[in-house]
Order: C-alpha cells, then sequence, then structure tokens
C-alpha cells in the first residue's frame, strides 16, 4: 500500500463505530504508516447515526477534510443501509463491508446500483460468542483490515494485544475474548458479490 487509502464509517452512537476508526488509526501508525482517525457528529445521542473517517498513508497526510470519494465504507449497523447514503462517492476499485445477515439480493437493492466489492460480517454472532455482548466494533475492525489490506492479520493481532492490555487495564477479562472476536472476523468475512 503504497497511496492514500480512505475509509469512512457509518454506525450508530454507542456502537463503537468512533473507537473502531481510531484503533485502526493506531494500529496503522504502529506498522509505520501516516494516519488520521476522526469522527464526524454533532449532538447526537446514542442510537443515533455517527459517521467517522480514516486516512491511511506510507506518504505524510496534507488533507485536512471529511472523506467524500472513500476507498472503503465500513457500516456497522445494517439498519443505515436505507436512511444513509453508504455508497456515497465510494470508489467501485474498493469495496463496502457490512455487519448484516441480509441476503444479497437485499443488499444490491439498497445499494444504489454499486458496482464495487460487496463484504458482509455478522459481527453480532462473533461479538454474542466472544464477548457475551453486542460490541460489533472489534469484527468490523479486523474486517476491514482483512477487505483492504493495510496491515496483515499478524500485525493487526499483535498491536490490538497490546492495545487491549492497556485499554483494559482495569478489565483484563475482557482481553480474551476481543481477541478472539478479532481471529473470528478475519476467518468469518466474505465477499458475496
Amino acid at each position: 500500500m503504497d497511496n492514500l487509502v480512505e475509509i469512512r464509517w457509518h454506525g450508530r452512537g454507542g456502537q463503537g463505530a468512533k473507537t473502531a476508526s481510531l484503533l485502526l488509526a493506531d494500529a496503522a501508525f504502529n506498522t509505520g504508516k501516516y494516519i488520521q482517525g476522526f469522527p464526524e457528529y454533532g449532538p447526537e445521542r446514542m442510537g443515533a447515526p455517527i459517521t467517522a473517517y480514516n486516512r491511511i498513508s506510507n506518504n505524510p497526510i496534507t488533507i485536512h477534510s471529511n472523506i467524500y470519494e472513500p476507498d472503503y465504507v465500513v457500516v456497522v449497523d445494517d439498519t443505515l443501509l436505507e436512511s444513509v447514503g453508504v455508497t456515497d462517492g465510494l470508489k467501485e476499485s474498493g469495496a463496502i463491508v457490512i455487519n448484516t445477515t441480509k441476503d444479497v439480493d437485499y443488499l444490491k437493492s439498497v445499494l444504489n446500483g454499486y458496482k464495487g466489492d460487496i463484504y458482509t460480517i455478522d459481527a453480532r454472532k462473533i461479538s454474542m460468542e466472544t464477548l457475551g455482548k453486542y460490541f460489533p466494533n472489534t469484527p468490523m475492525l479486523a474486517a476491514i483490515i482483512k477487505v483492504s489490506g493495510i496491515m496483515t492479520d499478524k500485525e493487526l493481532l499483535d498491536d490490538m494485544q497490546g492495545s487491549f492490555k492497556h485499554k483494559f487495564a482495569k478489565k483484563p477479562e475482557v482481553i480474551e475474548g476481543n481477541m478472539k472476536a478479532l481471529e473470528m472476523a478475519l476467518n468469518e468475512v466474505k465477499k458475496i458479490n
């Protein structure tokens, strides 16, 4: 990856899209990349749609704006597919990664004719199995890493092990579940078209 990669995240407040975008930025930074990770929201509350962004490059990043033509889009909550223009500006050379169990026909019907790659993952199932609660951001983080190739699986897992030790210093019991969620997601994200 030599060129700038831009990612737009769509989620709802409280689902961890902002946190996942910041974790991705930290992990990419730790592999020697230049990064940006930032959210966009106003006075939204829990459950309201939010957007977050990442820019990742091997070269210094001089752009300081929202991302209007992303290479990748991550949809953390599939209920947004019918209410938010998730494919707006999305490059057909990139991909969209959706947390969903909906079938391919439904997805194509709500993606406004998007012709690029579509990937799905059941982040609910993964987080319930590994964490016992619904936290979709950890599986979605692994899914976008796998699809985009921003870093290797091993680089992600090694970096997240350290990051989780710091983030969950007062709750070390959740580290193992989060690591399992990452591993499962790396294996279960699938291309549907």
